[in-house]
């Protein structure tokens, strides 16, 4: 199988898998493996989609980062729109340990699913 068919089949899973609802409380508990996510809104927008190129806790510390008023997403979408994700917004996961194509597969949900919050890595001029 090509690559790029890995990655197609990879997003259909990952589209296809379970909503989990952010806890009301405490951490984000579903796996420390490294994966892809898809952050939805309680009307279904896609806000963000990433992965987890490091760390020990994968899945959970990430999803855990968003919800807690840390890292980028938080700074630049979450924060000035005034949202908080615990109990309201969901999301979706697929465990995917190779990190090429978590690359892969994070870049092309993002490009399939265009959501709201997408970081280009631009410096904010002063």
């Amino acid at each position: 199988m090509k690559e790029s068919e890995i990655i197609k089949a990879l997003f259909e899973e990952l589209i296809s898998s379970n909503y989990h609802i952010f806890p009301l409380k405490g951490k984000v508990n579903v796996t420390d493996n490294h994966g892809v996510y898809i952050i939805y809104s309680e009307k279904n927008e896609v806000l963000h989609v990433g992965n987890t190129p490091s760390g020990k806790k994968g899945l959970n510390q990430r999803l855990y980062n968003h919800i807690s008023c840390t890292g980028v997403f938080y700074e630049k979408y979450l924060k000035p729109n005034k949202i908080n994700m615990r109990g309201i917004h969901k999301f979706k996961y697929l465990e995917v340990d190779d990190i090429r194509q978590r690359a892969l597969l994070e870049a092309y949900s993002a490009g399939k699913l265009c959501p709201l919050h997408f970081g280009t890595g631009a410096k904010k001029s002063k």
